[in-house]
């Protein structure tokens, strides 16, 4: 089969450009389609493979590619197909479905989220922007939103990362989708990872720092605690809630040494997880080194963490109900009670029911099927 990968851009390696590597070890000779795409910031991931990026993929924009989402549709429509394909993939949470293809082409869309943009989670962009900005904002979120409906027919077959965002793709789209949990790394799990060890002294964020993740809910709270803080990650609001934190916090920004950032896993208590994500690989990741999560009740959190009140050695982390400082700060007292009794190995174990082997196996039966089911 001649295969087309289409991801919305390779500018950093988060969870979605993992999955699309993984994607990558079954059809190693697809060619990528991208938005933007940085060479020298992703690293050799891609090596071997034909990427053509939109005419939009200069280093400036580059630089701010979020701020600049009203060119999505301009920038996808300028990324031509250079082959006849057989099938194309796309890697969903931004405008990649809406390339322009032939129509005897199919596309399977991997969807991580309708794009949040326009779909639930407007608001939460909106206010995180001066008041005299977000008239302008919402006008723009709302022609995307327009944009983003005419390219859902273009998707045959949708595959979603989890229930959670099944739900968005049938809610916002009136689509049905096949549910296929993203991979984590065979890595993880091919050597030992967990360390005993009562003298763990922090508490950890990982990931990016954005509005939605709600960062600065855990600034607030550990400001109010003084337990030690270490934030992994970086984007547009870390120098905002850098500004308002106390000395027990500390902001390590982005790490490119997997070993450093290991080195913070052996000193951590629990990680904190704050956020609505869509699924979240993260968390199974900080698992995999037997780390209990502590995870807002919502989102694709309910789909991996596992909470057993009545005996938390069969749990993998702890929830709270709400976004808010006293929600948190009362889990965290909660957790501290009872954080002997989680079995880091037990933890472990749940997260290797997501390893990448798995969602290869799922992922491949899948396209088989729907491709015999399309030449009948």
């Amino acid at each position: 089969m001649k295969v087309a990968i289409v991801h919305y851009w390779f500018t950093t390696r988060r969870g979605g450009e993992k999955v699309v590597e993984s994607i990558l070890k079954k059809f190693p000779q697809a060619d990528i389609y991208t938005l933007f795409y940085d060479k020298q910031q992703y690293g050799n991931y891609l090596e071997g493979h034909n990427v053509y990026t939109s005419i939009f993929n200069t280093s400036f924009i580059r630089k701010h590619y979020q701020k600049l989402f009203p060119i999505y549709p301009l920038a996808v429509r300028s990324l031509k197909l250079k082959n006849k394909y057989d099938l194309i993939i796309s890697s969903e949470s931004g405008p990649a479905k809406g390339i322009s293809k032939p129509k005897d082409t199919l596309q399977i869309c991997y969807i991580h989220t309708p794009m949040r943009y326009c779909w639930g989670f407007s608001k939460d962009y909106i206010e995180s922007v001066p008041k005299l900005v977000q008239p302008v904002l919402s006008f723009f979120f709302r022609m995307l939103r327009i944009w983003d409906k005419t390219t859902v027919d273009n998707v045959d077959l949708y595959i979603a990362n989890s229930n959670n965002v099944k739900e968005r793709v049938n809610k916002f789209y009136k689509r049905e989708a096949k549910v296929i949990y993203p991979p984590i790394n065979e890595f993880f799990f091919t050597k030992d990872t967990i360390t005993i060890d009562h003298k763990k002294d922090i508490f950890l964020s990982f990931g990016a720092i954005t509005p939605y993740k709600r960062i600065d809910l855990l600034v607030d709270v550990f400001n109010q605690t003084g337990d030690e803080l270490i934030i992994i990650g970086d984007g547009s609001e870390k120098e905002k809630l850098e500004k308002k934190a106390k000395s027990n916090i500390q902001f390590l920004g982005t790490l490119d040494s997997w070993s450093e950032i290991e080195s913070y896993f052996n000193r951590t208590k629990a990680l904190l997880f704050p956020g609505e994500e869509d699924f979240g690989m993260i968390p199974l990741e900080v698992m995999a080194y037997g780390i209990p999560v502590l995870a807002y009740n919502k989102g694709g959190a309910k789909e991996t963490v596992l909470e057993n009140k009545s005996d938390y050695s069969k749990s993998t982390g702890m929830f709270f109900n709400e976004q808010s400082i006293d929600s948190i700060k009362n889990v965290l007292l909660q957790y501290k009670q009872v954080s002997n009794q989680f079995d880091p190995y037990y933890i472990k174990d749940h997260a290797s029911n997501f390893k990448e082997g798995v969602f290869l196996e799922k992922i491949t039966k899948e396209i088989n099927n729907f491709m015999v089911s399309r030449s009948i």
